[in-house]
């Protein structure tokens, strides 16, 4: 019977807490990683076995780093649910919110479907360190095109983003600076503090979300059924949906926004349909490793989605791209010539 080491656990649920957000595909560096580096770690880390311990593991790293979006984005989580129930009650989709909801429900359908129908499918065909090493290969390929030929439509709301969050910027330090008694204010000083920080967070997310909501619901059922593509192992659910919504139009900070919020739904509803695997014969003798895997893999999310937001704000994917396309042809050549 294969087994979890907790060296095994620490090491996979650190990985796999950033690399889920980050556009260079989780599900690729879990099937590399043990081929990688053989051994035991390739028996007891094995995603495309029948009956694989190291499933239930996964599933439980899915469900931390779901929790871990939901934590971060909780606030937006409750403007876009308060939508999402406003509409059923008024019958008409009228908001931003109650139209960005309704985007991420008809986003989310595709690729559930065909996730319920083929999951299995793909992870046993596709489940192999080779393929994913090629596909990792491919995923470099699709970020630094979408970065490299990205369309004027999506430079130009680069812009509109920069000169909102200005505005937003100045507004907020007014206010802030309107609260220091008169006699303690300096010319060119303003108040400051974490709370104008989340404040100012908070103010950005809500005009972000008022713009995605402009996209409409043809355009989201597009960009979300890119998210099928993520169940090739190499292939980034984040990545793909990035690019997808930069081509149609969206700032790659929007677009970025919108990959995390449609990742959340995504991920938690794949972790939850497999948690009775944790619960049974598959997660026996493994559960402390799950514990920690998962506790690390809530870590790294949370960490990940903190920086990512502020990353693409001003920077590219081209880094990106050029780490997959090194780990991917890397891996290829060392799987071909051990």
């Amino acid at each position: 019977m294969s087994h979890l080491t907790f060296a095994e656990a620490i090491v996979v649920g650190a990985v796999q807490g950033i690399t889920e957000l980050f556009p260079v595909s989780s599900l690729g560096h879990n099937v590399l990683i043990p081929a990688l580096v053989g051994g035991s770690w390739a028996r007891d880390l094995n995603v495309s076995k029948a009956e694989s311990p190291y499933l239930a593991f996964i599933v439980g790293l899915h469900v931390a780093t779901a929790l871990a979006l939901l934590v971060y984005f909780w606030r937006d989580w409750i403007r876009i649910i308060g939508g999402f129930f406003t509409s059923l009650r008024d019958r008409a989709v009228s908001t931003p919110d109650q139209r960005l909801a309704w985007m991420i429900i008809i986003a989310t359908i595709p690729v559930g479907i065909v996730g319920l129908l083929a999951e299995h499918t793909f992870r046993v065909i596709f489940g192999k360190a080779i393929i994913a090493a090629y596909f990792l290969i491919a995923n470099g390929v699709v970020l630094y095109a979408g970065e490299r030929w990205r369309p004027r439509s999506s430079k130009l709301a680069d812009e509109q983003v920069t000169a909102e969050r200005e505005l937003g910027q100045a507004a907020t330090a007014e206010r802030e600076y309107a609260t220091v008694p008169a006699g303690q204010r300096m010319p060119g000083r303003h108040a400051g503090g974490h709370q104008a920080v989340r404040q100012q967070e908070f103010s950005n997310a809500v005009r972000s979300d008022v713009r995605l909501s402009k996209a409409g619901f043809r355009e989201s059922l597009l960009i979300g059924s890119t998210q099928i593509l993520a169940l090739f192992a190499g292939i980034s659910r984040d990545g793909v949906v990035m690019v997808t919504g930069m081509f149609r139009g969206l700032s790659r900070e929007d677009a970025a926004r919108f990959s995390f919020l449609l990742s959340t739904p995504v991920i938690l509803a794949a972790g939850a349909l497999k948690i009775p695997d944790l619960l049974g014969s598959l997660g026996n003798g493994i559960r402390g490793q799950i514990l920690v895997g998962s506790l690390l893999s809530g870590i790294g999310a949370y960490l990940a989605v903190r920086f990512l937001m502020r990353y693409f704000q001003t920077r590219t994917l081209y880094p990106f791209a050029i780490y997959c396309l090194v780990v991917g042809l890397g891996s290829v050549v060392y799987l071909n010539v051990r």
